[in-house]
């Protein structure tokens, strides 16, 4: 059986990283949100927004056998914008992409900070993040848009 080629990309292509963002928050994210707190990640991560975060940020594609199906960025000792589209998602692409940016982020640092959203805590959780603290924005409606801030300590061996 031939083994599936997995690739991390760093690209300079803000419209393709907003497309995979856009689809995912989209499908995913009013199943956790209320409409407020989802418009409220669309105008974060858009292509303008993804745009000036590349002049500070690593921002990767994910690629299965060459097909795009995520995006990964790294800023400093924080892992963001890490999106998988809806088709891969329960597969443990999540968590490929997660060893590859952790395994960069642990060559610099000591720790990684996360800004979880509601539908990834889960793994971040299995993967050993511990929650800092618990944040709160006040968005559209009157809405509210909850998050953990979680760290990984680098073991050391």
């Amino acid at each position: 059986m031939p083994r599936t080629t997995i690739e991390l990309k760093l690209t300079n292509n803000a419209k393709q990283v907003a497309e995979i963002v856009e689809t995912t928050i989209l499908h995913i994210y009013p199943k956790y949100y209320p409409k407020g707190a989802v418009q409220f990640f669309l105008n974060l991560h858009c292509e303008e927004h993804i745009k000036a975060a590349m002049e500070r940020e690593e921002v990767y594609l994910f690629l299965l056998e060459g097909k795009v199906i995520g995006t990964g960025s790294i800023r400093g000792n924080e892992i963001c914008r890490l999106f998988i589209l809806p088709e891969y998602q329960q597969k443990g692409y999540g968590s490929k992409l997660m060893d590859v940016l952790e395994e960069k982020v642990f060559e610099k640092y000591l720790f990684i900070h996360i800004d979880a959203s509601f539908p990834a805590e889960n793994m971040y959780l299995k993967r050993h993040y511990q929650i800092s603290s618990y944040e709160q924005i006040k968005t559209e409606n009157g809405d509210f848009l909850c998050y953990h801030v979680m760290e990984k300590r680098k073991l050391c061996t």
